[in-house]
């Protein structure tokens, strides 16, 4: 339902006395991962007051990301969603190489995923993007063609 960047903090509703229930992560590249127990973040957050705004801050910017996410589920048709999260997904992509389009490395099911959206809407939706030229898809790979025309699919609330 995410993707996790370098330096992010995963599992931080723990933080709060929140359970994970059936929640996991999955890497789709390789990863190094630091985990602290709840004892060990309650000792730092306890050492140093700035640990602990940084951490408030952090689940503040946590609920604006799912409260927004919840929004974009119930109220935007699905061609807005993925227009949007390919967009996101490009920016924080490596840069293209030798003026190359971006790339965006992604199966569909992990992209339906992302979205809250079964991997048959999913592919109906990417396969209408490509038709028009915005997108072109390979083996885990989405190559984005047209951001500008991407934006403004992302903009739309019908």
């Amino acid at each position: 339902m995410a993707i996790v960047e370098p330096g992010a903090v995963f599992g931080e509703m723990l933080l709060v006395g929140q359970r994970m229930y059936d929640n996991y992560a999955e890497a789709i590249e390789d990863s190094a991962i630091c985990q602290l127990s709840v004892a060990e973040v309650e000792r730092f957050l306890l050492s140093d007051p700035r640990i602990a705004v940084r951490i408030s801050r952090l689940l503040g910017e946590q609920v604006v990301r799912l409260e927004k996410r919840l929004t974009d589920l119930a109220l935007r048709p699905l061609v807005a969603r993925v227009a949007s999260t390919l967009v996101k997904l490009a920016a924080a992509a490596p840069p293209p190489r030798f003026g190359h389009a971006a790339v965006v490395t992604l199966t569909p099911e992990q992209l339906a995923g992302l979205l809250g959206a079964t991997r048959e809407a999913t592919s109906k939706t990417m396969a209408e993007l490509a038709v028009r030229n915005l997108i072109r898809q390979g083996r885990g790979r989405i190559i984005i063609q047209d951001t500008a025309a991407l934006q403004t699919i992302a903009r739309r609330t019908t």
